[in-house]
């Protein structure tokens, strides 16, 4: 059935990249390409690219008194990015589309809404932008697109990803030295079709916004967010990489986060690496203050934000079997959110754009969750990556141990296994990752429900072109 599923893909794709790519550039930029030379050259320069998905997500519940949920999916992203003109400009579109193929039933509470909500279909325009770009150098974007930040990303392990109605821009003084900057107004959640004021600790259907899994506590009264300001610095150099980042999350918390690495290379197949990381927090007048009517973060409620979180990382990257396994990577993390009395939920992280998500930078940060979503306290995980027979397979295993002051202690045992089938299939992937989760207080909000083991699994098949 893959392999049908898959031709089927194929052939489609063929047809649908040149209508769509012609269509689109004919109506937008034929009076500025009007020599037939000119314009014949600009379609073959422009580039178009997109993946077809077909997830199925789980959630297995031990406590008897919760039904099971299941979502399954089919979906599209197509993503097309002129060639440039004008001296460096350019312009691109992402459309993304998903249908439950009528599988979700009548029942929303047997429905894993964390991969497009309760709507039978949801389609996007995702990207739509202008940009500025001398290649190595400098980049300047303007538009609904994705950014990739270590707290503002596209969280991209649903159906669709999500994306940013921002101005964004990126300098290179040195080759090895990047700028950025942005500023962000609107975000278009894993869920929603559209672009909204609002980030994840709002509730479903705030302002008309389907969104969901995130970690609601603001009232619906509550004014809209009013985005985001950013800028980093980041730079790579003999094996070390270091970032710096901070965030201005208006009405939420004000953000530094710096992280490091070093990587040894010892040309002996096994290289030690080293990594540390640090966030610190402060926001006297946020929304998410128990006097603005909000809901306790963590069950805490608090006044101020003043949140302090670091980590540590060491490991080492190995090719010792390059004929059977191929590289690999073992690694062991540890980070600890230092508690506050008074602050929102006792000193916890505050991150609009990743709780209730789990795709924070955070090294000790699993599948299902991490401290982010847990709070203060301490977690250690232990994660080994492994490619297999020549990288046509890649595991990776893990287990994370969370000590935390509010949700009490936890565990989670991960799997995730990848086959790329190569050769006539290059560009598809079959995924299944799944997640065991165990702990957490037994009475009070308990991480899981009746504090039973929860299972989530994901399988994902997917074809990029």
């Amino acid at each position: 059935m893959v392999t049908k599923y898959l031709h089927y893909i194929q052939r489609v794709n063929k047809v649908n990249k040149k209508l769509f790519l012609t269509a689109f550039f004919i109506s937008t930029l034929y009076p500025v390409l009007a020599d037939s030379d000119t314009l014949t050259q600009f379609f073959q320069k422009s580039k178009i690219s997109g993946q077809v998905r077909s997830y199925y997500f789980s959630r297995l519940y031990g406590a008897t008194h919760v039904p099971n949920q299941s979502s399954f999916a089919i979906g599209g992203l197509l993503n097309i990015k002129s060639a440039p003109f004008l001296g460096g400009f350019g312009v691109g579109v992402s459309f993304y589309t998903a249908n439950d193929l009528g599988t979700h039933g009548y029942s929303p509470s047997t429905v894993d809404t964390t991969m497009m909500g309760l709507t039978p279909s949801l389609n996007a325009l995702g990207q739509a932008y202008i940009q500025y770009a001398k290649p190595g150098k400098l980049l300047v974007r303007a538009g609904d697109q994705i950014i990739s930040t270590p707290w503002m990303n596209n969280s991209d392990a649903r159906i669709l990803p999500a994306t940013y109605q921002a101005l964004f821009a990126q300098y290179s003084p040195l080759p090895d030295v990047k700028l950025e900057a942005l500023r962000e107004f609107r975000w278009k959640s894993r869920t929603s079709p559209n672009y909204y004021k609002d980030n994840l600790y709002y509730g479903t259907g705030y302002s008309g916004d389907p969104i969901y899994g995130g970690v609601p506590k603001l009232p619906n009264s509550d004014p809209q967010a009013q985005g985001t300001l950013a800028f980093g610095a980041s730079t790579t150099a003999l094996g070390a990489k270091a970032q710096a980042w901070y965030y201005d999350f208006y009405h939420f918390a004000k953000m530094f986060y710096g992280s490091a690495s070093y990587t040894l290379k010892t040309a002996t197949g096994i290289d030690p690496l080293v990594g540390v990381q640090f966030v610190r927090e402060w926001e006297n007048n946020s929304l998410l203050n128990s006097s603005m009517g909000a809901q306790g973060v963590d069950n805490i409620i608090g006044n101020t934000v003043n949140s302090s979180a670091w980590g540590v990382q060491v490991g080492a990257n190995f090719d010792i079997a390059p004929n059977i396994f191929g590289k690999g990577q073992l690694t062991w993390s540890y980070n600890e959110i230092v508690p506050h009395i008074g602050a929102i939920g006792g000193g916890a992280i505050v991150s609009p754009y990743t709780i209730g998500y789990a795709t924070d930078p955070l090294y000790t940060t699993s599948m299902i969750r991490g401290l982010v979503e847990m709070g203060p306290g301490n977690g250690w995980k232990v994660k080994w990556t492994q490619n297999i027979l020549h990288q046509q397979f890649l595991l990776m295993a893990a287990f994370a141990r969370y000590h935390t002051y509010y949700n009490g202690n936890s565990n989670d045992a991960y799997m995730d296994l990848t086959y790329f089938p190569g050769g006539m299939f290059k560009g598809s992937s079959v995924r299944d990752r799944m997640e065991v989760a165990n702990g957490g207080l037994v009475h009070d909000a308990p991480l899981n429900p009746n504090n039973k083991t929860f299972v989530y699994n994901r399988v994902m098949l997917t074809y990029m072109f």
